[in-house]
């Protein structure tokens, strides 16, 4: 019986370390990333003119390297 009472209260410490492990997370700024890299990767920041240049000169780096 003893031994149940040991390990409720070690999961209620756990339990309390988690809690204050999230609310200092929380107020240090972790979860105020609104436009997460995740999402930011599926916008193309580049014009179409800017792509066509970048194609352009790596079609011309390729032809240069051939030579």
């Amino acid at each position: 019986m003893s031994a149940i009472f040991v390990m409720i209260g070690a999961s209620l410490l756990i339990a309390i370390g988690f809690l204050i492990a999230f609310i200092w997370s929380v107020k240090s700024g972790q979860y105020e990333d609104d436009y997460t890299p995740s999402v930011r990767m599926l916008f193309d920041n580049t014009t179409p003119q800017e792509k066509e240049t970048a194609i352009n000169q790596e079609t011309f780096t390729k032809t240069k390297n051939k030579k």
